[in-house]
């Protein structure tokens, strides 16, 4: 393995880990978590549509939702995809799997991420549903 390879897959691991606290902060209903991983200017559009500009807005629904939003459900994360915009920028395709008693619901979100100050952070998102799978 090159070091340019070894370089991308410490990347990804890092972009990995972000989704993985995406992941944690919502199974564990942390909203400060989750709202820590955006950038100050954020835009994040919720699986039903809502949009949310910055991250102050993102965290006053996080703040509203998150807290028993999640009961009786847990959620799972998968980077399926990292496609390196940049070296400091990257599309995320993530595969979201919500699980109840009653069965699943999968998602398909998109993050785009930024590198700031040596730290990947949430800076454009997008949460899709999936109809049929």
């Amino acid at each position: 393995m090159t070091v340019e390879d070894q370089e991308r897959q410490s990347e990804i691991a890092a972009i990995e880990q972000v989704v993985a606290t995406v992941e944690h902060s919502q199974n564990n209903e942390l909203p400060d978590d989750f709202v820590g991983l955006f950038r100050e200017d954020a835009i994040w559009t919720t699986g039903h549509g809502k949009r949310l500009f910055g991250r102050d807005a993102i965290s006053a629904f996080t703040h509203q939702t998150l807290p028993g939003g999640l009961k009786d459900m847990t959620v799972t994360f998968e980077v399926e995809h990292v496609l390196f915009i940049r070296p400091d920028v990257a599309a995320v395709k993530v595969r979201q799997v919500y699980r109840t008693s009653d069965g699943q619901n999968v998602g398909t979100p998109l993050f785009v991420m930024s590198k700031e100050d040596g730290k990947w952070r949430l800076t454009a998102c997008q949460n899709t549903p999936v109809l049929d799978e």
